[in-house]
């Protein structure tokens, strides 16, 4: 059965909040919030149920989080938002550009939040996102140049673009970036290694090197935590530990087709299913969709075969694509999905991707939607 939700969604030019009934059939909307900031994450903590925090980069005044507690009706700014310590000795200065990502921490550490930014660096929060302290064992490693080159990045800047904590062990980390993929810690952040066996890198001298890769998203499967999808530059894969080596399948995905995209969703109850939103990747990167042709891809058998989900969607002519944070799932019966478009669209599907139709259509161009429970 369904419930209500609320849909959390940050464009280039401010945030808003959609709410629906209980059928998912009815959407009111609030907004827009903060109208002219670049909002790249909005999220409610599901510890609480009321704390939102949003990544902002506020015009001039730069880069910060605000905090909520009443449905966003009104917000307080942190009071140290993220930011990098001064550089020791010689080493290069580094500025927080932006906020990318804001990650609740384990259930059993309540008021704790994580944050990934633009140049690449991990922040925790202890109160709630009222103050930011740099993760020394990321920012300060002794490889953190060659894992985050000063000149590496995507168009928008390097990122450290997923934080995803095991729900079995608050010490157990996983963070994606773009210029060196996937990472692991198994103590809270103190130290970290690559995981990026099997994941190509084919625009670097050694396509598969042991860091270098750009790993758009990464998601944990919620009913097995061991399995963990990512969607890449250079593919789709799925890394079941403790392996320690991707496989990768989006090479089932139609030729025509390929497996480049920004997202990755998995299915809340069925850890071999899960969806994609395929971008064009070929020679010059358009970022739109295959063909002008949208579609999001669903497989139900862990990557071994992919099938197309377009009912709904622009049959030609749909020169959209969907970013990193802004395709989602809620927890119904059936699956909600959700992703909000370069184009200014919000779509949702109310039957596990089986059709699609618009909840909002003329926002900026979207940078983020999160669903959550009302």
């Amino acid at each position: 059965m369904s419930a209500a939700i609320q849909l959390l969604v940050g464009t280039r030019k401010g945030a808003w909040i959609y709410r629906s009934d209980e059928a998912r059939q009815e959407w009111s909307v609030q907004g827009p919030i903060f109208l002219g900031h670049i909002v790249n994450h909005l999220v409610l903590d599901p510890r609480d149920g009321k704390t939102l925090l949003m990544a902002a980069s506020t015009g001039h005044l730069g880069p910060t989080i605000f905090r909520s507690v009443d449905s966003g009706q009104t917000w307080t700014e942190a009071q140290q938002p993220p930011a990098f310590p001064r550089a020791a000795g010689d080493g290069p200065a580094r500025a927080v550009d932006h906020s990318f990502w804001l990650e609740p921490g384990h259930a059993s550490e309540p008021g704790v939040w994580w944050a990934g930014t633009s140049p690449p660096g991990l922040f925790r929060s202890a109160d709630g996102g009222v103050t930011w302290e740099s993760v020394a064992g990321f920012n300060d490693h002794p490889k953190y140049w060659d894992w985050c080159p000063a000149d590496g990045g995507t168009p928008d800047g390097a990122l450290l673009n997923q934080i995803q904590i095991d729900p079995r062990d608050k010490a157990h980390i996983y963070i994606a970036t773009s210029t060196a993929g996937v990472f692991e810690s198994l103590d809270e952040g103190a130290n970290w290694r690559p995981l990026n066996q099997g994941v190509e890198a084919n625009f670097l001298p050694d396509p598969y090197p042991e860091y270098g890769q750009d790993a758009h998203y990464i998601a944990l499967a919620p009913t097995m935590p061991d399995r963990i999808w990512q969607q890449n530059h250079c593919g789709i894969y799925r890394l079941d530990r403790p392996a320690e080596r991707w496989d990768r399948i989006g090479a089932a995905m139609p030729g025509e087709v390929g497996d480049i995209g920004f997202t990755i969703v998995p299915h809340p109850r069925d850890a071999d299913t899960a969806w994609v939103f395929p971008m064009d990747g070929t020679e010059v990167w358009p970022r739109t969709s295959p063909g002008g042709r949208p579609a999001v891809y669903r497989t139900r058998d862990a990557g071994r075969s992919w099938e197309r989900q377009d009912s709904g969607f622009p049959a030609e002519q749909g020169w959209f694509t969907v970013k990193r944070q802004a395709f989602c799932a809620d927890a119904g019966a059936p699956v909600g999905l959700y992703l909000g478009a370069t184009n200014g669209e919000v779509w949702m599907s109310d039957d596990e991707g089986a059709a699609w139709r618009p909840v909002a259509r003329h926002l900026p161009e979207i940078y983020s939607v999160v669903a959550a429970p009302l």
